[in-house]
């Protein structure tokens, strides 16, 4: 098994076990190999909650430029939401792993198509 099926390994676990979802592995995986390299630095590969810059590089980078959605509170609101369903106090938030919870609060599963 290569690093990146680890790491698919680790996402899909969180979001069973931290998230409460039932991971479509097709689409975990295409969101993954959609994150590139990132996923294997430390810093990048996780969303760091606390920092609102953070937030505004996942709508700008990924809700907006990626998923081809238009700026609008309701973006803010699904970060948040996708955050607290990974746990506040939940120390690692994998980019992965919000970027897939995303890609399915919004529909836009047809991006990874």
């Amino acid at each position: 098994m290569g690093k990146r099926d680890e790491l698919i390994a680790k996402y899909a676990d969180d979001l069973k076990n931290k998230c409460g979802m039932d991971p479509d592995m097709d689409l975990l995986t295409k969101v993954t190999i959609g994150c590139g390299p990132a996923i294997y630095d430390a810093d990048a590969s996780t969303v760091a909650a606390t920092q609102e810059g953070e937030i505004e590089t996942v709508k700008n980078n990924f809700l907006i430029k990626k998923l081809g959605l238009s700026d609008g509170p309701e973006l803010t609101g699904a970060i948040n939401t996708a955050l607290e369903t990974y746990g506040m106090s939940e120390r690692n938030k994998y980019r992965a792993v919000v970027y897939y919870m995303l890609t399915k609060h919004f529909g836009k599963e047809s991006v990874y198509g």
